[in-house]
């Protein structure tokens, strides 16, 4: 705003004019609250060796008011985010139940997965089963060392998450040095079947960090376990 002082300002106004209009229009200010945040509050002489605590008090609760508005701001990019991940999320379960054969339910994971999550690689792998033999050979689903998924998600937990991280070739295959950050997601089919996950990988570090919420790729993560079990033991 143009400072107004005694003399007139750079809009021709002077400050007795505009004190003038202001009388004539006193709901001006009432009606327009936002024009007192750029307002600064006056500090009053209180004598020596006294201090204005109001003025304080007024920059203090200004100060209060931005920090509210930014967390406000932080809260609703959040929700935004959440929804795009869930509604992503959402794609890829429909992506799922559309595929025709069990071939074709692992080509929309380990490829379809990637576009839908906007993510850099998304693999299934499988450990070998206890004869150290892997498991029946499908195109697109990796074999892992058996361990590998205790090792890596441990026990008790459906996904892990790693921000800075380096990928293995036993799960992400060739493209391993792609990835920056990843999340791991236990896939347990049946108790008569090896050890898997699915790893979604992605070449921004950070892009996956341990403390974010991670409901929608469990909840992801179970519903492959059952739809790859539909495929294995239909009748």
């Amino acid at each position: 705003m143009t400072q107004i002082r005694k003399g007139r300002s750079e809009s021709g106004l002077s400050a007795d004019e505009v004190l003038d209009w202001l009388r004539r229009n006193p709901d001006f200010i009432a009606d327009r609250p936002e024009l007192l945040d750029g307002m600064a509050a006056p500090e009053r002489e209180l004598g020596a060796g006294v201090t204005d605590l109001q003025h304080a008090m007024i920059a203090k609760l200004r100060a209060d008011l931005d920090l509210a508005r930014q967390r406000q701001r932080e809260l609703i990019a959040a929700g935004r985010a959440n929804l795009t991940s869930q509604s992503r999320v959402h794609e890829c379960l429909l992506a799922m139940l559309a595929a025709r054969s069990f071939e074709e339910l692992i080509q929309t994971v380990t490829t379809d997965f990637a576009v839908l999550l906007d993510l850099d690689v998304v693999t299934l792998c499988v450990e070998t089963d206890r004869s150290g033999l892997p498991p029946p050979y499908t195109p697109g689903v990796q074999v892992m060392p058996a361990g590998t998924v205790a090792r890596l998600i441990g026990d008790g937990r459906m996904v892990v998450l790693r921000g800075a991280v380096e990928g293995e070739a036993e799960i992400y295959g060739g493209a391993a040095p792609l990835v920056a950050s990843d999340a791991l997601a236990r896939v347990t089919v049946s108790p008569s079947t090896p050890p898997g996950l699915i790893a979604f990988g992605s070449r921004e570090p950070g892009k996956f960090q341990p403390g974010q919420a991670v409901e929608l790729l469990s909840v992801l993560a179970q519903c492959l376990e059952r739809t790859i079990a539909l495929w294995l033991f239909r009748p």
